[in-house]
């Protein structure tokens, strides 16, 4: 099993890497047959994006804050570790992003496309499901489309529902909606195609993000989920990703 190291940018991952390259044979991440992410959950999206058409798997550990996307940090056995990994498959959020001067800029998520207001004006949206409208007119600070494995991250602190790897289901989320004020959003199929449309885009600006790439000044945002890109995690046994959003739902 050839590994490739790849190290955040803090002394304490750094440290890490150096430690393992002395302990282990390692290799060039483009001839690697796993790569070993040590950081957080952002250096792990980083290192997924980068990697992404290589459809290589990544085993993280953490050495951020949260790591969900991570195993717990430990310098002995990685091999066997890996070994005996659980391999867990996610895809790619597709964002299409159209500026108020015609510029169109594409984008991938893992986590979220979200939607923000740039101004302190609420941004009005329409939604649009598979070219039906369903909501005329959204009041807010913006909406999100999340995949379950980004369920448990701003979706959930925007009051979304968290969603099991495998139900083929994304989330439709609002964040902080002021008209209609009891739309709390929705649970679409991952086939579904969305389009929010922005309305009054001079007088109240918006602004699309897809992990990395932020888009000023949007008039439309298309989000489809792209099943020809996928990303392969492995995770320890006892700590794989699915347990860990099973458990998110039973946490006071």
């Amino acid at each position: 099993m050839k590994l490739a190291f790849l190290a955040a940018r803090t002394a304490d991952a750094a440290a890490a890497r150096r430690a393992f390259e002395a302990s282990y044979p390692s290799v060039d991440p483009a001839v690697a047959d796993v790569i070993v992410a040590l950081g957080g959950d952002g250096f792990m999206l980083e290192t997924l994006h980068r990697f992404i058409d290589r459809d290589i798997p990544v085993y993280g550990m953490n050495l951020g804050t949260v790591g969900f996307l991570l195993n717990e940090f430990g310098p002995d056995d990685l091999p066997a570790r890996i070994a005996r990994a659980t391999p867990v498959e996610l895809f790619a959020l597709r964002m299409r992003a159209r500026q108020l001067d015609g510029t169109v800029v594409d984008g991938m998520a893992i986590n979220e496309v979200s939607v923000f207001r740039e101004t302190r004006q609420a941004a009005a949206l329409s939604l649009d499901i598979d070219g039906v409208n369903r909501l005329p007119e959204l009041v807010c600070d913006g909406v999100m489309v999340a995949t379950p494995a980004g369920s448990t991250a701003y979706n959930l602190s925007a009051h979304g529902p968290i969603i099991p790897l495998g139900a083929n289901i994304l989330a439709l989320t609002p964040i902080s909606p002021f008209r209609p004020r009891r739309w709390r959003g929705a649970l679409l199929s991952s086939s579904t195609q969305f389009r929010i449309q922005v309305r009054n885009p001079e007088k109240r600006p918006v602004s699309a993000v897809a992990d990395f790439t932020e888009v000023r000044d949007v008039v439309e945002v298309e989000v489809w989920e792209d099943r020809e890109k996928r990303f392969q995690l492995l995770f320890d046994p006892e700590h794989n990703l699915e347990e860990r959003i099973l458990k998110e739902q039973f946490i006071p």
